[in-house]
């Protein structure tokens, strides 16, 4: 049986062409007539894994026609332990990888988890719809191995610290307006592929994983006393995009991979269940720091609108040098489609939109072409509810379930942000200690050199 090795894949055993999937393709990808096995062209596809959430065709294990299930868990890069559903669309697994890694001494293992991961991955231990255990989830990173917990909210934090101090730059010298956010590695791949020509808008900020990820590998070595070519670097993302993103080439400042393997979060729960670690009733346990404070804005990145309000949390009182009146900035948080506001900050009225859904990008797009556009800073995910609903999350099988389960993990995210002592960026004293000691100030030398990076047209000539 040949198997196309791409990031996202439709077995073309198990597919019955109902062509769900291609429903829910923002970037129609996924060609096949309908009641035959699909196929997904990779070339455009952005691995938002959109599909691997909708598709609900399985293998039944008492199947004998078909590929047995355990050379499918192999190809699919599956532990063998899994033993739910095999689906017909799915992602390429790195768990193995990780399972090997934890278990060579040589290794300095490292960890680090999106925000959107400790709203879900409860759920995965019958635990309620967008249960929030951030410390469970902590606790059993230890217990699988690893030898510091990270968060990827550290760098969502330190995202902010760049890119928001960029969008100010952008808008006092009025240059390559609006700046679009580029922490979503599927809108990333989309504008290289479809509008290059807008590429000199995206902030070139890396993303809170790829920002972590150098920063483990540089003022993490060496507050750890490690050989940085000794650790190994491990980010749990709600995206399987993210281990596209960790394997571009631009993504080794450091002069090492900044990201060594990425697992989604259900990948996470497979490792857990592997080893036999009881999630549910496992005690609190908090990250290790520095590399694993974090302020309440960096844990909203999680959710379509997130971005946006930990920017303009910061901007604010950089601009004003005054505190910001009100930090629920509760206009740009919503669902999919587009969100637009104009918002006083000092003598500046900045034009904002949110999106969420990639198609919903499109007219802004067409008319930013056209030189149409008046807007200053537009956040993008092209998954429908942000990363909370992104591929790699837990697969909501009933339809009825799924708004639920979206509500439920974006207020659990919400909820963890507002009983946060700290809630902007700049208030992180973690943050404020990586510049003193390591980075200088944000967009200086180092700062640019590890934490930004360029764009390349894959448009097809």
């Amino acid at each position: 049986m040949t198997v196309n090795m791409s990031y996202i894949n439709i077995d073309q055993e198990l597919c019955t062409g109902c062509r769900r999937c291609a429903e829910v393709c923002p970037v129609d990808a996924i060609e096949g007539e309908e009641g035959k096995p699909q196929k997904i062209n990779t070339e455009i596809c952005i691995m938002c894994g959109q599909c691997v959430q909708k598709c609900s065709v399985y293998a039944p294990y008492f199947d004998d026609g078909i590929t047995p299930i355990n050379m499918k868990l192999q190809e699919r890069g599956m532990l063998e332990s899994v033993k739910e559903p095999l689906f017909a669309a799915y992602n390429i697994g790195q768990a193995k990888k990780v399972r090997e890694a934890l278990a060579n001494p040589q290794l300095f293992k490292v960890v680090q988890c999106a925000p959107a991961v400790r709203v879900a991955i409860a759920e995965e231990f019958g635990l309620n719809l967008g249960a929030l255990t951030p410390g469970k989830m902590a606790a059993a990173l230890r217990r699988l191995g690893f030898n510091k917990v990270y968060d990827t909210n550290f760098g969502a934090d330190l995202t902010i610290m760049e890119e928001g101090n960029e969008l100010i730059k952008r808008v006092t010298e009025g240059k390559d307006l609006p700046l679009f956010t580029s922490c979503c590695p599927a809108w990333v791949k989309f504008m290289e592929q479809a509008y290059p020509e807008l590429l000199k808008n995206l902030s070139t900020c890396k993303s809170p994983q790829q920002m972590q990820g150098a920063i483990i590998k540089t003022y993490g070595a060496k507050i750890n006393n490690m050989d940085p070519a000794k650790i190994f670097s491990v980010s749990v993302m709600p995206c399987t995009c993210k281990p596209f993103e960790s394997d571009r080439p631009e993504m080794m400042a450091s002069g090492y991979k900044d990201v060594d393997v990425v697992i989604t979060t259900r990948e996470l729960a497979y490792l857990i269940k592997d080893k036999g670690i009881d999630f549910a009733n496992l005690p609190d346990e908090g990250f290790d720091l520095p590399l694993g404070d974090y302020t309440g804005a960096a844990t909203i990145f999680g959710s379509t609108g997130g971005v946006m309000e930990a920017a303009l949390r910061t901007a604010y009182e950089i601009i004003t040098k005054n505190p910001i009146p009100k930090i629920d900035i509760e206009f740009v948080r919503g669902g999919e489609g587009v969100r637009t506001a104009t918002v006083q900050i000092g003598d500046l009225e900045l034009k904002i939109a949110v999106v969420a859904g990639l198609k919903n990008v499109l007219p802004i797009l067409e008319d930013l072409k056209k030189g149409k556009s008046d807007y200053h800073f537009i956040e993008v995910m092209a998954c429908p509810e942000g990363c909370i609903s992104g591929g790699g999350q837990p697969k909501v099988l009933l339809e009825e379930y799924r708004g639920i389960a979206y509500k439920n993990r974006k207020d659990a995210i919400y909820k963890h942000d507002s009983e946060l002592k700290l809630r902007k960026s700049h208030e992180n004293p973690d943050i404020k200690k990586l510049y003193d000691e390591f980075l200088g100030e944000p967009l200086g030398k180092q700062s640019h050199h590890l934490l930004h990076t360029k764009y390349k047209s894959r448009k097809e000539k």
